[in-house]
Parts: structure tokens; sequence; C-alpha cells
């Protein structure tokens, strides 16, 4: 068993994910209020696709918060790509989830979160797994195998090998019309 799975998880991952989680949780009650007013209105029904994308945010975080908050780490990047989304909720005036974008992306670049995000995607690569699960790929046959140099074969005479030509395409005439 890997020892590095008891390691406890740093403050900041901690706070990343309870803050994420927060987000998540504020995007998807902010999407909503804002898709049901937008119903309310013509104009709002033609701009209703907007109005979802916090919602749609808010799935993603409560995703990423629970994968970064589960008892058994699972191997994750950072996601600058979240932390820049909340950012760009300040379209939409929901400042807490801009606060959080700004303080996640501080935090991902602290040297132990970087360090706890190596380990637990390290620990993946290095796992067992089935062997029934993991598709093996036919190897290729390499070029030095396949042909064995004339001093290693002592049996070839050099009258019967024969020096390899390249393959030259035959041209194509042109037909003309009549």
């Amino acid at each position: 068993m890997n020892t590095s799975f008891n390691e406890p998880k740093p403050g900041l991952v901690t706070a990343i994910a309870l803050m994420t989680l927060t987000s998540g949780i504020v995007n998807l009650f902010w999407g909503f209020v804002a898709s049901a007013t937008a119903l309310g209105t013509i104009i709002g029904v033609i701009c209703l696709p907007i109005t979802i994308l916090p919602t749609i945010l808010g799935v993603f975080e409560i995703i990423y918060a629970a994968k970064l908050l589960s008892a058994q780490p699972q191997p994750t990047q950072p996601s600058t790509a979240i932390a820049i989304f909340e950012i760009l909720t300040v379209l939409m005036f929901n400042v807490y989830s801009v606060i959080v974008g700004i303080l996640v992306l501080i935090f991902y670049n602290d040297v132990t979160v970087k360090d706890y995000f190596t380990r637990i995607n390290s620990t993946q690569n290095t796992g067992t797994t089935p062997a029934s699960t993991t598709p093996s790929l036919p190897e290729e046959p390499q070029p030095a195998a396949l042909t064995e140099p004339q001093e290693k074969n002592p049996e070839v005479n050099a009258e019967e090998v024969e020096e390899e030509k390249p393959v030259e395409k035959p041209k194509r005439t042109r037909k003309t019309s009549k």
C-alpha cells in the first residue's frame, strides 16, 4: 500500500477545496436566480444561455471540490481554468466567486500545494493495475533485428545478397483528349 495516501493534505489544499465547493454552491443558486429572472422578460429569454453559465460552472466546481475532499485522493491537476472562470463571473456581478478565483490561483503557486499535486499524480503512474485492464499493443519489429550485417553471418555469400536500391515510382503518362 502506498504511504503517500496516509499523509495528511496540506491546509491550503483543503482551503482550495472548501472555497471551490462554496463557490460552486453560490454559482448554482446565482445561475438559477439569474435564469428565473431572465425568463420574466422577452429579452431575458434571448439572454437565457448567458444566465445558465454560472450554473454550469457551479457543477464543475462541485465535482472538482469533491475530488479534492475525498478521503482517498484522486489524481487531479490544479484547475486553473475553473479559477479563471470564477474570476470571469465578475460579468455576472458575483463578487464572492471572483475573490475565490483569485485566492485559488494564489494558493496554486504555493510550494506545498505543488508538491501535493505532484505526489498524488505520481502515485497514479506507479500504482499497479490488473493485467486484464491494461491494453497491450503489439510490439513493432526493430529494423536492426530484421536484417543482420554480412560480417556477422559468414554462411551467406556476397553474391547471394543483393544490394537494396531505392524503389522508384513508375511515372504516369498524361492522356490527351482528341
